[in-house]
């Protein structure tokens, strides 16, 4: 199956703007169940240094400088990616239980040393009493790790409400826990916290959904934008990834970008401009089944 993908950012300026740095994690990443057969980065106005790396994380970066006077800053990617159906079925689960992989990461020496990196909480996903309260219901005594983790993700779906504009980034955990409200990226990093409160691991995915939705099936949530989920390490089938804001294993409408620790780690796009003014931000996704 492939996707075309177009994602536009466009920041508008109250003033001229003489000088911007910016990094951009906007390329799809190549998995075993996905593959970025093209991938178009287009700057107006055209910057005057642009260097490409990997991070931590192994997620490409471009960083590009504009030196010149601006009003507007548009940054446009244009990609197409394969996708390849994940094809799960019941005997590829692996049913050990979520202890004796808690307790696995806690005795391990030498191995596992990147999955555990995924262990230790950041700032953002720092379990609170009431997260590690609610954690706990999905993760009984002798559960499966797949098992409890997809209840996890089934509880989210079904006790928070997708509210778009209700947080903002800097929204903590303990104002979506209270108020029982968010979007995908405030899912992403509850579902994180409560996995991580059980001593496992879990990191942050942000990609993008299918624009159109297949034929007699409702559109998802999150798609036209940015979409974010987590993925949980279990042993033998390597990092699952869980969709709260869809109560869905991502599949091939699913399109990665990137992974970290958290949304902090990979900002799609990000930069500091020489002004004091204010601008205003336009994003618009659009993903596109080619065959």
């Amino acid at each position: 199956m492939l996707y075309t993908i177009k994602h536009t950012t466009t920041y508008t300026y109250h003033e001229s703007v003489p000088l911007c740095h910016n990094l951009a994690i906007l390329t799809p990443r190549n998995t075993p169940l996905q593959n970025c057969q093209i991938f178009e980065f287009d700057v107006s106005p055209t910057p005057d240094i642009v260097e490409e790396y990997f991070d931590f994380f192994g997620n490409k970066i471009i960083y590009f400088i504009i030196e010149n006077e601006h009003e507007k800053l548009v940054v446009t990617t244009t990609s197409i990616v394969e996708k390849r159906p994940a094809m799960l079925t019941l005997t590829q689960l692996n049913h050990q239980s979520w202890e004796s992989v808690r307790d696995a990461f806690s005795i391990s020496k030498g191995d596992l040393m990147e999955e555990k990196q995924y262990l230790i909480p950041t700032e953002v996903t720092t379990p609170s009493d009431s997260i590690k309260q609610y954690a706990v219901l999905s993760f009984p005594p002798g559960r499966s790790l797949f098992d409890s983790v997809y209840d996890l993700m089934n509880r989210i779906y079904k006790d928070f409400t997708y509210t778009a504009g209700f947080t903002t980034v800097s929204t903590p955990l303990s104002e979506v826990m209270t108020e029982r409200k968010g979007v995908c990226q405030d899912f992403a990093h509850l579902g994180i916290a409560c996995v991580q409160a059980m001593g496992l691991a879990a990191k942050y995915v942000s990609g993008y959904l299918e624009t159109t939705p297949i034929p007699n099936e409702q559109k998802l949530k999150g798609a036209d934008a940015s979409h974010a989920w987590f993925s949980v390490y279990i042993p033998e089938m390597g990092w699952v990834d869980f969709d709260p804001t869809n109560n869905k294993l991502p599949d091939e409408q699913h399109i990665t970008i990137a992974w970290g620790r958290n949304y902090f780690d990979i900002i799609p796009l990000r930069g500091v401009i020489m002004s004091s003014n204010q601008h205003q931000l336009d994003i618009s996704v659009e993903v596109m089944r080619m065959q």
